[in-house]
């Protein structure tokens, strides 16, 4: 028989082993301890910039040191070790024998997902920690013998109700769990939609749909784009009574290359269409998740440029180094914007994320607006500037001193950070939502966001 999942572990962002599942035989420790041998030599495992830097340091770049799927020794035999991370947490599963990659790492995303609706974002280890018996009771439900068996939220939340401060003040007083879980089985386990509760009312009937376009791209140090990628997901807020059936179109469907679709989605529609036909979920789910054909992604430009200027000088032989970045909107863009936006371009959530050399020894940073956080340990300045508009133009001045007698071969990456709000990078946009099935008319709201992914902007 072809063995799926034997244990299932999460560890916190200084590598404690917070919860241990096992599902088949009991995996030792040791799978973690190889894993965080190669996790802590980074500053951003998987690519999300751990929230605890200061002791993930030795920064090589700002790649990937960590594979997602790793073989390891256990038992003088070898498993394949899978991971992500999300919100600083390390999420492993260990699989004795070769499976679909992909089914794993879906699994474990789809864990930090219910994670984090059941107790709110960010899913963090204080999260975790409070909230130990409901995790495993969660795990119990979800792994049936190493196999995903229930993941839908609706259905989750059926069995064990999400914890609620009442609870955990009984929790406290008893002694108890918090976690309330059902003796009966969600009505959607014995249907046909497993991911719709039955028998939902609203007083207010309204549904909204986010199409969420993330770019990658790395950019020169003169400002050209030399490679970018977009993916985009439709994310939807549903709070409709009843059983209602959707159908949403699109304009400009053929930007879509591949995708992944929820499985409310009848594909047969979608693939002879370009439309979705669904009942959807009660609360938020993901409707669908796409890359954007390369065609439609050609020409793009930024909305958000920066521009690093690095300098080194010989100061009575001690090795000094300064960098001044420059930070502005470009007035002319490659986004689309949406028909509803007016005023000027404006960008939110500016960050810009800046490493220093290995062998700085001090440094002083200012800065003309904004926030400034330097990690002394990681060497690592994160620059928060938050909304911008054309008519500012922000400013980091950085002075260090290195313990070295040369300088650097290469001037560091950075990494930046973006995002605009009703503007679309492919164009794709809805062009009809219509509700049947029930009488109600509901409140419906459709919005385009397009935000950075991973933005690199080369040092040099």
């Amino acid at each position: 028989a072809i063995a799926m999942m034997q244990s299932l572990f999460i560890l916190s962002p200084t590598g404690e082993v917070l919860i241990e599942r096992h599902f088949r035989d009991v995996t030792s420790r040791g799978v973690c301890d190889f894993f965080w041998e190669r996790a802590s030599a980074s500053i951003n495992h998987h690519g999300g910039l751990a929230t605890t830097s200061t002791i993930i340091n030795y920064a090589d770049s700002f790649y990937d040191t960590v594979p997602p799927v790793m073989e390891v020794p256990i038992d003088d035999k070898n498993a394949f070790l899978f991971s992500i991370l999300r919100d600083g947490l390390s999420y492993l599963a260990v699989c004795p024998t070769e499976v679909s990659p992909l089914l794993v790492l879906e699994f474990l995303h789809r864990v930090a997902d219910i994670f984090a609706d059941y107790f709110g974002t960010p899913a963090d280890e204080s999260a975790i920690k409070d909230n130990f018996s409901t995790v495993y009771q969660l795990l119990e439900e979800m792994v049936d013998y190493g196999w995903p068996l229930t993941t839908e939220p609706n259905a989750l939340k059926a069995m064990i109700r999400p914890p609620t401060v009442m609870a955990k003040i009984q929790s406290v007083v008893t002694g108890g769990s918090n976690a309330v879980v059902s003796d009966a089985l969600p009505s959607g386990t014995v249907s046909n939609m497993p991911w719709r509760a039955a028998g939902v009312r609203y007083n207010q009937n309204e549904i909204y749909i986010d199409i969420i376009e993330e770019i990658d791209a790395i950019i020169d140090a003169r400002g050209n784009v030399v490679s970018s990628d977009v993916s985009g997901s439709i994310q939807a807020q549903s709070q409709l009574s009843g059983i209602p059936d959707l159908l949403l179109t699109f304009k400009e469907p053929e930007v879509i290359d591949d995708c992944s679709l929820h499985p409310c989605v009848r594909y047969g529609r979608f693939e002879s269409d370009k439309v979705l036909s669904f009942v959807p979920p009660d609360g938020n789910f993901e409707l669908m998740r796409y890359r954007v054909r390369n065609s439609a992604v050609n020409g793009f430009h930024p909305p958000i440029y920066v521009n690093p200027q690095w300098g080194y000088s010989d100061e009575s032989g001690q090795l000094c180094g300064n960098v001044t970045l420059i930070v502005g909107v470009r007035s002319i863009s490659s986004l689309i914007l949406s028909a509803s936006r007016k005023g000027p371009m404006l960008v939110e959530e500016v960050a810009v994320t800046m490493p220093l050399p290995k062998s700085v020894k001090t440094t002083n940073i200012n800065v003309n607006m904004g926030t400034i956080y330097y990690d002394e340990a990681a060497k690592i300045a994160k620059w928060t500037l938050g909304k911008l508009d054309c008519s500012k133009k922000p400013q980091l001045q950085a002075t260090f001193q290195i313990d070295a007698t040369r300088r650097p071969e290469s001037n560091p990456n950075l990494a930046l950070e973006w995002k605009v709000p009703l503007a679309s990078v492919s164009g794709l946009s809805v062009s009809g939502l219509s509700v049947t099935g029930e009488t109600y008319r509901p409140y419906k709201g459709v919005r385009n966001i397009s935000k950075s992914g991973r933005f690199m902007v080369r040092g040099s």
